[in-house]
């Protein structure tokens, strides 16, 4: 008898206590993209917060879909959390079918941070600036290939926006995330790509890629003195984020735990110099304020992929 009611015991404490055993991180694109660099040390930090694991589990395809969906049917239990992106909010206006829907199968948990997208190009690329790149497009229409980190991806849409609005012949070649899209492009595979500064920066530093300019509608902190694409295409303004999302359904003291401890996280001076060293503004908020910024998402996206005209291939 005692032997059941210790055992209970421990059960219930086992339950009170989160996390008490490992925590999965899923990352829908691929090691050393934004979303995994971001996601890795925010994992780190909890690791050491609370003493227990939490582990990156990169799952890429689809354009995030396939992480996204493996989030939405894991157990509501604390256990996985998802590091999103715009991917998710496109995917729902680009996909007419998804084994899964953001707002009504997972929860938001906070916003991490925000970060400005960098059209980057071939080093040996005779183009120095957006205007020179358009002139080049003009001059050899559906010559220039643009690689992406999957159809439905950020960098997707923000290439076909450019396409777009430039009025410029480009053709989409699609990967299993930035990072091999950036090595062809390093490579000369292809000649231009829309990445995620962290993703990028490695490669702008080295010299192997040269940066054109940044998505946002503003310069910003994370690359000071480069133009924003706007300067050249008057209303240009694409901006990409990260944000921790967990299973619909995850008991809310839960969420409010990995909330509370990220925004505590990402106010301290170490972590935020880390997240901007990486091309990422920090910015934290409640599940409540996550998810309001969700639903606007939606529908910003919903719109933008209905006038460029932007289709899953």
């Amino acid at each position: 008898m005692f032997a059941s009611v210790h055992a209970a015991a421990l059960a219930a404490d086992a339950a009170a206590r989160y996390p008490a055993r490992p925590v999965r991180v899923i990352v829908a694109s691929a090691p050393a993209s934004g979303p995994d660099i971001v996601a890795r040390l925010i994992a780190q930090h909890l690791s050491e917060r609370w003493g227990e694991s939490f582990v990156v589990d990169n799952r890429t395809g689809a354009g995030g879909n396939v992480g996204a969906e493996i989030a939405a049917r894991a157990p509501a239990d604390g256990y996985t959390l998802l590091m999103a992106t715009a991917s998710q909010p496109i995917a729902a206006a680009l996909y007419p079918k998804l084994g899964y829907d953001l707002l009504r199968d997972l929860a938001a948990v906070t916003l991490v941070a925000s970060t400005p997208y960098v059209l980057v190009v071939n080093a040996a690329t005779p183009a120095h600036s957006v205007k020179e790149l358009i002139a080049l497009a003009r001059a050899r229409p559906g010559a220039l290939h643009y690689g992406s980190g999957g159809t439905g991806t950020p960098p997707h849409l923000s290439a076909e926006i450019f396409r777009s609005q430039a009025g410029i012949d480009i053709v989409h070649v699609p990967y299993k995330g930035v990072t091999p899209a950036l090595t062809d492009l390093v490579s000369g595979q292809v000649q231009m790509v829309f990445s995620v500064v962290p993703a990028a920066l490695p490669l702008i530093r080295s010299g192997k890629l040269r940066a054109l300019a940044l998505s946002s509608a503003r310069p910003s902190q994370v690359m000071p003195g480069l133009p924003t694409i706007g300067d050249t295409l008057p209303g240009y303004v694409v901006t990409g984020w990260y944000g921790l999302m967990t299973p619909a359904g995850t008991p809310a003291e839960r969420v409010n735990r990995v909330a509370g401890e990220v925004a505590e996280q990402l106010r301290g001076e170490v972590m935020r110099e880390r997240l901007v060293a990486q091309g990422a503004e920090p910015i934290g908020s409640t599940p409540a304020q996550f998810a309001a910024f969700l639903r606007a998402e939606i529908r910003q996206w919903a719109a933008a992929v209905r006038s460029s005209g932007a289709r899953a291939d």
